[in-house]
């Protein structure tokens, strides 16, 4: 573990080091062509170190529940298996075996190491497939995305079963492969069943524009009616125990917990909605796959847009948001639409990133 770094400042430290890979690459994007052998080689060098170091960083961070939120929960847990105490958890069942079975055999340290591996991995991976040699520019988009850490740190589960969908995605073409990680998401994480059910839709309807009308339609019925559909989806059960987030108060005291409209975080979300929205109907851009993961986006973000004054509402949030590092920067890895591409990515990179610094470090 990296016990000698100070609790206090473990989050820091990773926004930092990260602050300082976007800037580098950034300046290749400037000075270099994306083609160039010398850049080919700092994405393939720089890419496997970040990975490592995301790992291993997150991964060995001490165990703390003051600083890594549902750490020390998951931490008594695994504790408990240990000691031989039987699973009485009721929900995210395969979650829980998975603990039990790892208290067998290893420390709760090296637990939570193999925790960031399976969520890391999936979105190097991905992004290897999807992207071939430029492959780091969507790996450092995901790993600086605004919630990436907190999910990797304290919504654990969570955060592993988003990955599992991502992992999916890319066997759209194996459907029985792809069909078997998208449930073991789900049963890792129940709420991934909205966007598995987005998926399905998708593959009924997948024309963008239509995904279009529905999210900006969600603004007004969200303003419109209020805390209606936070007790219309809690009636209808959806996604279980996690609904009483749309009708409780703030009994943690979450600082994005029952804060009424959030026009920031909508904002945040429209860049998504923005990119698909040019690179798809603006410039005509046809890649299936592409389709399907900007109308997923769009699904997903429009029901939260509808529960957005619900407690813990950005855990709702977060089941599209996971996607919109990917939604952004595909087109960009896929096409040129401009003429000086590389530098535009460039740019992408740094705003998207400045977002993240500034709601977790300034903002903080």
């Amino acid at each position: 573990m990296f016990d000698w770094i100070p609790s206090e400042n473990y989050t820091l430290i990773y926004y930092n080091m990260l602050f300082m890979v976007v800037l580098l690459t950034v300046l290749h994007t400037q000075l270099l062509g994306i083609d160039e052998r010398k850049n080919k080689s700092y994405l393939q060098f720089t890419g496997k170190i970040i990975l490592l170091f995301v790992i291993l960083y997150m991964g060995l961070r001490p165990v703390s529940g003051f600083y890594f939120g549902d750490m020390g929960t998951y931490n008594m847990y695994f504790e408990s298996y240990q000691e031989g105490n039987p699973i009485i958890a009721k929900d995210d069942v395969a979650f829980h075996l998975f603990m039990k079975a790892c208290s067998y055999v290893m420390t709760a340290g090296t637990f939570f190491l193999l925790c960031a591996a399976i969520y890391v991995l999936p979105l190097w991976y991905l992004s290897k497939k999807w992207f071939a040699d430029y492959w780091f520019y969507a790996f450092l988009l995901l790993v600086g995305s605004f919630s990436f850490w907190a999910y990797g740190t304290n919504g654990i589960r969570n955060g592993m079963a988003t990955s599992l969908f991502i992992i999916a995605l890319v066997f759209t073409e194996r459907k029985a492969v792809m069909i078997f990680f998208l449930l073991l998401a789900c049963a890792v994480h129940k709420s991934i069943l909205l966007p598995t059910v987005a998926y399905g839709l998708t593959l009924v309807q997948n024309n963008p524009k239509k995904y279009f009308y529905v999210w900006l339609a969600a603004i007004p019925l969200s303003l419109a009616l209020g805390g209606f559909w936070e007790n219309f989806f809690a009636g209808l059960g959806f996604g279980d125990d996690r609904m009483s987030y749309l009708t409780e108060g703030n009994i943690n005291e979450d600082d994005f917990s029952s804060t009424g409209f959030r026009w920031d975080f909508l904002i945040y979300s429209a860049t998504g909605v923005f990119a698909g929205y040019y690179f798809v109907i603006k410039k005509g851009f046809k890649d299936k796959l592409y389709h399907h993961l900007l109308n997923i986006y769009l699904i997903v973000n429009a029901f939260w847009i509808l529960v957005i004054r619900a407690n813990f509402s950005n855990r709702f949030a977060y089941l599209s948001w996971f996607m919109l590092a990917l939604v952004i920067i595909y087109p960009f890895l896929k096409q040129r639409f401009f003429l000086k591409q590389h530098q535009v990515i460039g740019y992408v990179l740094i705003a998207y990133f400045t977002f993240t610094y500034l709601m977790n470090v300034i903002l903080a």
